[in-house]
């Protein structure tokens, strides 16, 4: 298959002589197109440029100053999309010599042959040469994905993915400006519905990959911060609900009868903490953009079939371990707190499952 619209996309930082020896692997392999980003190098690292430069296949685009990899990588894409009208898809390239160029070609063909999903070349972190750090790594974020994004790929980090031009421009407008635009891109694609396709690599590692900029416990920090939204929505919309339950309490005081003002204050202070709690969940924790009458359906289901479960668990609870009134407190914050995490599951997979 003709690799002639292909673009390889070779974001590069502070290169040795590997940046050569890549670019020389992949013209061998094919590759006639190659975009190649100095991001903000130091003045003694210059002389790869100097001679990529040189090379007529190899277009060069240079920052003045360190920006990071995904915002090299995303001056690549906007360059691509605006200088070549024929283009069908690139692939991003590590320049530490990492990627073998016969599996980038590989990637480039699957691309080829299924533009509609996001190619991903694979490492087997099972290997007894893989570095312990990039072990962690890959298993930490990897497990973090599928659990609390849903999204089930087998290298979270790999920074070798064929984007096809469809995809491309979407991909493009992705947050991220450094190392943590490959995990937004991969949380994005899941979002939009994007399906994902593997290429099993060769896993290569230089002297123990020390020249992997990769933080396995921040990176995924990164992604449980959709976690720590969701348990903050939760908080908004608890605080909502006592207050507004506090206060349309005091201003009803008097004027109605003591039963009917619970009442009332109690169903107005839920349904708009709900409300909140539904609102703050779409666009900020899922960020889902899918229909609001069809996820707010399943939304308020989700809560009536929760508020269901908890009374029944909590009573069978209850008579199962013979539990005093005071006893019941542990045992609802108990069953409430899994209700919680398994309401987190549900609203990922099914309430804000959005739409293309």
């Amino acid at each position: 298959m003709n690799l002639e619209h292909v673009t390889i996309v070779l974001p590069s930082l502070n290169p040795d002589e590997k940046l050569m020896l890549v670019i020389r692997g992949l013209l061998e392999e094919g590759f006639s197109d190659i975009v190649l980003i100095n991001d903000g190098s130091s003045p003694e690292h210059m002389q790869p440029f100097r001679e990529a430069a040189e090379i007529p296949e190899v277009t060069l685009l240079t920052h003045p100053e360190n920006k990071g990899k995904g915002r090299a990588m995303k001056t690549a894409f906007a360059w691509c999309l605006e200088n070549r009208p024929e283009l069908k898809g690139v692939v991003t390239v590590d320049g530490d010599n990492q990627h073998r160029p016969a599996d980038v070609r590989r990637c480039a063909l699957a691309m080829l042959e299924q533009p509609e999903k996001l190619w991903l070349g694979v490492r087997d972190f099972d290997g007894e040469n893989v570095p312990p750090k990039s072990r962690t790594g890959n298993r930490t974020t990897r497990a973090a994905l599928r659990i609390f994004c849903g999204v089930k790929v087998s290298d979270t980090q790999t920074g070798l993915r064929a984007i096809s031009a469809a995809l491309l421009p979407q991909i493009s407008q992705i947050p991220g400006e450094r190392y943590e635009y490959e995990t937004e891109m991969l949380l994005a694609a899941h979002r939009a519905h994007i399906g994902f396709g593997e290429v099993t690599i060769e896993t290569v590692y230089i002297d123990g990959n020390q020249t992997s900029h990769y933080r396995p416990l921040h990176d995924s920090l990164r992604i449980l911060r959709i976690v720590l939204k969701y348990v903050s929505s939760a908080a908004i919309s608890f605080l909502v609900d006592v207050g507004l339950f506090t206060l349309l309490n005091l201003l009803l005081n008097g004027s109605v009868e003591p039963g009917a003002r619970r009442l009332i204050a109690t169903v107005a202070a839920r349904v708009v903490s709900s409300l909140v709690n539904y609102t703050l969940n779409r666009n900020v924790v899922f960020q889902d953009r899918g229909s609001v009458r069809g996820s707010l359906l399943r939304y308020y289901i989700l809560a009536v079939v929760q508020a269901a479960a908890s009374y029944g668990l909590l009573s069978l609870l209850s008579v199962l371990f013979g539990a005093t009134p005071a006893a019941e407190t542990p045992l609802k914050l108990l069953v409430d707190l899994i209700l919680f995490l398994l309401s987190y599951q549900i609203q990922l997979r099914w309430v804000f499952r959005g739409e293309k």
